[in-house]
């Protein structure tokens, strides 16, 4: 085997580089990633799924560890704490995205580290640096993978495995050669299908859990001395061997040290799948142009890349809220009728709206040559609506709500982060106010422990 090849180069870089050699803005956005995340994980108590996962937790797990729970606040241990905060942090589709990799970093790589911090004993300022190798390390291997590899494969359920590895290995202070075994371990077990779609499963959420907690698991086995494949990417019969057939190798390596792929993240406006986002604003835009109401649509063309088809074709009618965050006519119905698709109106009206419905049954997609060739990289939105007295019009959106050039400024995550606190009682203003201003001080916290009181 030779002794430098892109995987190794990528390990050599995430053991080397330390919180002082990242550029202070990837620093805060780090910050304001990890916030994001915890109001997100907060938002998932009671789910369905999650109650489920928090059952199997205390059925399985130890009954009291350093790892917090964050929405039930009970302790176990790192494992099956990752486990519930990764599933939490993705069930109502408010977590960050990367566009190029496609990529959702925070519900696999906070959940992570996190659980291994407290576990560790671990500082702000350690727990910052390790999340920034995840995302790194996750972004590039996402890209590595290709587009074709995301038509069956949910990337952030397999390429999450290497990203919680990675963070961990580093949080852990490994070597490359260590980092390398972890990824090997990781990659070995990433797995994540699309087909739970077409039945409204809950398989996304086990996707990041199991992402998250396999990901500590191999960097804490490479720790021990556990072995695992150096090439797992881009070897023989590796990952980009049998999961992909556009996988390339440069991307593993891209501007290391000088791109700081972190800093590319998406934060989410509305609470649905990506994919929906750039034709909801480009229709919420025509709208007010227009001074349209709903009532006058007669048609929706959304104009999409084939990524979006590949994931939102499959939900034709949506049986529940979940679903339906990943169906275009129903996040362009709410749009139209309520002016917004975030957790309320998914709440309210994405299954029991008569008019949201109707909606829905107005709205195709269609693949666009210029949309299809941007993408992954640009997530343009475009659509072409046809009014009831006969005119056609058009708007298009080429930088979404939310992206690093349109994105949410802090009181904007502060405002989301409470509302999403609030979403289902996960914690009360003054707790989230709390965290709030602690992640914002995150680089001088000397111990990651205890973000919520313990409960009663």
């Amino acid at each position: 085997m030779p002794s430098s090849y892109p995987t190794r180069e990528l390990c050599e870089f995430l053991a080397r580089f330390t919180l002082s050699d990242v550029p202070p803005h990837v620093v805060e956005r780090t910050k304001d990633l990890f916030l994001d995340w915890i109001a997100s994980a907060l938002a998932g108590k009671d789910a369905p799924a999650i109650r489920r996962l928090q059952e199997f937790a205390v059925a399985m797990g130890p009954q009291q560890g350093q790892s917090e729970v964050l929405v039930d606040r009970r302790r176990t241990s790192p494992w099956f704490a990752a486990l519930v905060n990764a599933a939490a942090s993705h069930v109502v589709e408010q977590d960050d995205v990367h566009n190029g990799s496609v990529l959702h970093p925070a519900a696999v790589v906070f959940p992570a580290v996190l659980a291994a911090a407290q576990a560790e004993g671990k500082s702000g300022a350690q727990l910052l640096t390790a999340a920034i190798a995840g995302y790194e390390a996750g972004i590039r291997i996402g890209e590595f993978m290709g587009r074709s590899h995301y038509r069956v494969f949910h990337t952030t359920g397999t390429v999450g495995t290497l990203a919680a590895a990675a963070a961990v290995a580093k949080l852990y202070g490994l070597d490359a050669e260590g980092i390398n075994q972890a990824l090997g371990s990781a990659g070995t077990q990433a797995a994540g299908l699309w087909e739970f779609l077409r039945d409204a499963a809950d398989s996304k959420q086990l996707h990041t859990a199991k992402a998250a907690a396999d990901g500590l698991m191999s960097a804490h086995l490479a720790r021990a001395g556990f072995t695992g494949a150096r090439r797992i990417l881009e070897g023989a019969q590796g990952m980009a061997a049998g999961m992909s057939s556009d996988a390339d190798p440069a991307r593993l390596t891209d501007g290391l040290g000088t791109r700081w792929a972190t800093a590319e993240t998406s934060f989410k406006f509305f609470a649905s799948c990506r994919h929906t986002h750039p034709a909801a604003d480009a229709l919420k835009a025509l709208m007010q142009r227009e001074r349209l109401d709903p009532e006058q649509i007669a048609s929706v063309t959304a104009h999409v890349h084939q990524g979006a088809i590949d994931v939102l074709g499959p939900v034709v009618d949506p049986v529940t809220i979940h679903q339906a965050k990943f169906s275009m006519g129903t996040v362009l119905g709410l749009v139209a009728w309520h002016g917004h698709a975030g957790l309320g109106e998914f709440e309210q009206h994405g299954l029991r709206d008569a008019r949201v419905a109707a909606f829905r049954d107005k709205v195709t997609m269609a693949l666009d040559a210029e949309i299809n060739a941007a993408y992954p990289r640009q997530w343009i939105g475009r659509v072409t609506v046809a009014t009831t007295d006969g005119r056609t019009l058009e708007a298009r959106v080429d930088v979404p709500k939310g992206d690093p050039d349109n994105t949410l400024s802090r009181p904007e995550l502060e405002a989301k982060a409470l509302q999403l606190a609030a979403f289902r009682q996960g914690a009360s203003e003054a707790e989230m106010r709390t965290i709030i201003a602690r992640v914002w001080a995150l680089e001088h916290t000397d111990s990651m422990a205890d973000w919520l009181p313990a409960a009663a």
